[in-house]
């Protein structure tokens, strides 16, 4: 039996995506699980992977078309059916009609092929799409012909003159600082942020680290980042409204604890999703989280490492950092911002003596909890990282 391959969708605000390239042709066959195609999203360039064993019999959309989530890209053939017997699905309902010239529309708007994406980024940049070469089929106006357009705008005439943005001129964002700019400005001016500090002894736990690191070969060893997702996995379970999304009047409480682990990145940060995090060991929360950060920083993250997040940890500590506030992630209900592990002075029984403290903080949307349920969660958190040992059962 024929499966679709569609264009998924790895965020709750993605209407549409660029298929990249096929990494299989028409005929070749594929295993259930296996990198098909590659489509860009607007933050990551995000692997497909086949969801079902056969021969790829059709390709249906091609590589550099945009299309909207939904939108069957492919059709997998099943275990012994005829390649050329592959049904090719309906294409999806079409537009709304386009207008002729003198109609609402110039001219131009009215004959150019343009994606939607394209035809977005071009009005932005102060360009007229039908001016831009397209390299799509049809001459299609796609997104990479629209970067060309802008680079080409923007780069220096005279000879010798350094790269890089003159002093006092425009730079146009790209796609993910975009996104970023777009999500942030919706998160901050539509969620209610409060936040809620609290300074953590990590005395115990950087020794139960270095005590497990020094058993376990170089791939298994844990960061301090590990020991944090677990301790707030841990937490969110007891504090369910904090793993909550908030939506037209209602909570949605999620049953799955999904914690976003922010990902530095040269173009902004990316939250790949660590799933089920409650459910697993400390030993494999730290190979997943390094296997989805390599993923991120090579470029080849999975359809299944975006989207359905339910909670963010957002860490600095690597930057030397020492406290930070976080913007709320939507449409998640909360994020906690990390800061660095430091030695300093702290009075113990009467004492003066130097001891490992990191400072977090949670943003909370105040429309799903209020102080005191933040409160209590960060005091949990705190309880479960100054007596690490409880997060090596279960």
């Amino acid at each position: 039996m024929a499966t679709n391959v569609i264009m998924p969708s790895l965020g709750f605000d993605m209407t549409e995506g660029l298929l990249v390239r096929w990494l299989k042709n028409e005929g070749d066959p594929v295993e259930k699980g296996q990198a098909i195609a590659e489509i860009e999203t607007e933050k990551a360039t995000v692997e497909i992977e086949a969801v079902a064993s056969g021969i790829l019999g059709r390709i249906i959309v091609q590589a550099g078309e945009t299309v909207a989530v939904g939108t069957v890209i492919g059709v997998i053939a099943g275990a012994g059916e005829e390649v050329a017997a592959v049904p090719v699905p309906p294409p999806p309902s079409p537009p709304a009609p386009v207008f002729e010239a003198g109609e609402g529309v110039a001219p131009s708007e009215a004959r150019v092929k343009t994606s939607p994406v394209a035809r977005k980024m071009a009005e932005e940049a102060g360009l007229d799409p039908s001016r831009i070469k397209g390299t799509g089929p049809g001459g299609r106006v796609l997104e990479r012909d629209v970067q060309a357009a802008i680079a080409a705008r923007s780069a220096p005439e005279p000879p010798g003159v350094p790269a890089g943005p003159a002093p006092g001129a425009t730079v146009p964002l790209n796609r993910m600082r975009r996104t970023i700019a777009r999500r942030m400005t919706e998160s901050k001016t539509t969620a209610p942020h409060f936040y809620v500090t609290v300074e953590i002894n990590m005395d115990d736990a950087m020794k139960m680290r270095e005590q497990l690191n020094g058993l376990a070969p170089e791939a298994e060893r844990i960061s301090v980042n590990d020991l944090i997702v677990a301790a707030a996995a841990r937490t969110l379970t007891r504090f369910p409204a904090l793993n909550a999304s908030y939506r037209d009047g209602n909570l949605e409480m999620h049953p799955q604890v999904n914690i976003g682990i922010a990902v530095a990145l040269e173009d902004g940060l990316i939250p790949p999703v660590l799933r089920d995090a409650d459910k697993k060991t400390l030993k494999r929360i730290a190979a997943e989280s390094r296997a989805l950060t390599e993923r991120a920083r090579a470029n080849k993250l999975r359809s299944d490492d975006l989207g359905g997040g339910t909670f963010t940890v957002s860490n600095l500590g690597m930057f030397d950092v020492d406290e930070f506030i976080a913007i709320i992630n939507p449409p998640e209900a909360a994020i906690l911002a990390v800061g660095a592990v430091t030695r300093r002075p702290v009075a113990a029984a009467g004492e003066i003596r130097i001891a490992s403290l990191m400072k977090t903080t949670l943003s909370v949307d105040h429309r799903v909890a209020d102080g005191a349920q933040a409160g209590r969660f960060m005091q949990e958190f705190k309880k479960l990282l100054e007596n690490p040992v409880t997060l090596l059962t279960g």
